[in-house]
């Protein structure tokens, strides 16, 4: 089998498993929904002020709803043990990594776009649909490209839903702060904003390519 063939049969036995459970996506929508809801309430949201809280909270809501599925990538198979006969196989550990991370991709994906509709009624502030769909995907490309590198290595712990924020949080700032100033900007134009959406997706690239070069050695150790 090549590499694109074990990815896909990979992601699509993830896929499965997650159709017959549906626990991590709906925990996860949950989760981002009561996010933005308590946001909405919990601040003096007037007209001029809208536009500076809503992008916080839209990815605050993303970012933590994302943990709790990233913390589940690997280690609800270390426990039941499925994940060490996976590395029995002979899969190319590129292949495990790419399939993780794609299917981490597609639920948190799936979050989103039951979140983003919560989000334009609750905080009612003008953007543009098209020009938001680049930033959350790139956004999400790269909190889960980190996310699921260090949830393997996590998932061997005993700590490990305590143990994947910790490492993972300090290297996502730069995306969140870059995503979140984007989609700030498409809310109130300014002028001489730095390119954004280049700089998510040069993190993203530098964050894609490391992870799938030392998957392989994070999950022999």
């Amino acid at each position: 089998m090549n590499l694109l063939s074990q990815v896909w049969t990979i992601l699509w036995k993830d896929i499965r498993c997650e159709l017959r459970s549906k626990q991590m996506v709906i925990g996860m929508g949950l989760f981002a929904l009561l996010v933005l809801v308590i946001f909405n309430f919990a601040f003096d949201l007037r007209v001029d002020n809208k536009a500076a809280v809503a992008p916080g909270a839209l990815w605050v809501a993303f970012v933590f709803a994302s943990f709790l599925g990233l913390g589940r990538t690997i280690a609800a198979e270390r426990e039941k043990g499925s994940f060490d006969r996976l590395l029995l196989c002979p899969v190319d550990r590129k292949a495990i990594y790419l399939a993780k991370l794609l299917g981490n991709v597609l639920f948190i994906g799936v979050v989103e776009i039951v979140a983003l509709p919560v989000f334009a009624i609750l905080f009612n502030v003008p953007f543009s649909a098209g020009a938001l769909i680049p930033i959350v995907l790139l956004g999400t490309l790269g909190i889960a490209s980190v996310g699921t590198l260090f949830s393997a290595m996590a998932a061997a712990t005993q700590a490990r839903e305590l143990l994947l924020p910790i490492l993972v949080f300090p290297l996502i700032v730069p995306i969140v702060i870059a995503s979140v100033r984007a989609t700030g900007a498409l809310m109130v134009v300014s002028a001489n904003e730095p390119p954004w959406l280049g700089l998510i997706a040069a993190f993203d690239a530098i964050f894609l390519s490391l992870s799938t070069i030392l998957f392989e050695y994070v999950i022999e150790d």
